[in-house]
């Protein structure tokens, strides 16, 4: 249980579930109205914490500005969507109660409520009303409040590339230069020079002369070799996108006999 005299320390403390998980920041503390202790706290969740979720403080524990609740993450966003309006009825709290395994509640006695309150984030003043709006129970000033649009990026996976080889055959033409051996008959005549060769052995004779011819033929060999190398990469580009989206915001303005000056100061009509 948070000690009574930690509840004005809640306000804007950071909140992590039971696993180390931040949740998000205290924005409101509902007290027992039967003895003041904490009960319930809001916390900031949603898509840039635009919306609050109710956990128990129960089993909690405040220790250097950080509320450590006593359930998860998921268990917490995932709590009925209760408005916090600055009271829970007894069916809201059942609600609550029984999302999160909790018995029971706030036993309530004759002329009871049935709510609890919820304290004021700067000083812990106990008010039906929000911290944030104008009432009977709150100060002369009336909070103006607007709606602020931020934008941010995720990282998603938008795709996968990878790199695949298979084996393309083709045909070449190559031009290669062969030579070969042809017969070719050579007569010359009987000279001096060559008379000797020439009468030489028997005057008539039957003969056979051969002559080895040769032919060039055309080798094909093919080898494997590495020509290049290939690999992925990826780069960032960067382009603008536009983003539009309804923002609300509050207007004030003076309801009464009174006027107001272009200096923003109230003045009465002449009758």
């Amino acid at each position: 249980m948070i000690d009574s005299n930690s509840i004005a320390q809640l306000a804007g403390a950071r909140v992590t579930d039971r696993n180390g998980d931040k949740i998000g920041t205290v924005q409101q503390v509902y007290v027992d109205q039967t003895d003041g202790h904490a009960q319930f706290v809001t916390v900031n969740t949603g898509l840039f914490g635009t919306s609050e979720s109710f956990v128990p403080v129960e089993d909690a524990t405040f220790s250097g500005g950080d509320l450590t609740v006593a359930h998860d993450k998921a268990t917490v966003k995932d709590a009925p969507r209760i408005d916090a309006d600055g009271a829970l009825d007894e069916d809201e709290e059942a609600r609550l109660y029984s999302h999160y395994g909790l018995g029971g509640g706030t036993s309530y006695g004759a002329g009871d409520t049935g709510t609890d309150t919820v304290t004021g984030v700067d000083e812990g003043v106990t008010a039906s009303a929000g911290h944030d709006t104008s009432g009977p129970d709150t100060d002369e000033a009336m909070t103006r409040s607007e709606e602020q649009l931020h934008v941010g990026t995720e990282t998603t996976q938008a795709g996968r590339a990878r790199l695949r080889k298979y084996v393309v055959t083709e045909q070449q033409t190559a031009n290669v230069a062969v030579s070969h051996d042809e017969v070719r008959l050579e007569r010359e005549p009987i000279t001096d020079a060559n008379a000797g060769a020439a009468f030489d052995g028997p005057a008539l004779s039957e003969e056979e002369h051969e002559v080895v011819l040769n032919e060039e033929r055309v080798v094909v060999d093919k080898e494997a070799v590495p020509v290049e190398r290939v690999k992925l990469g990826t780069e960032t580009v960067t382009e603008q996108q536009q983003v539009t989206e309804d923002v609300s915001h509050e207007e004030i303005e003076l309801d009464g006999d009174a006027d107001v000056d272009s200096a923003g100061r109230g003045t009465t009509p002449r009758p």
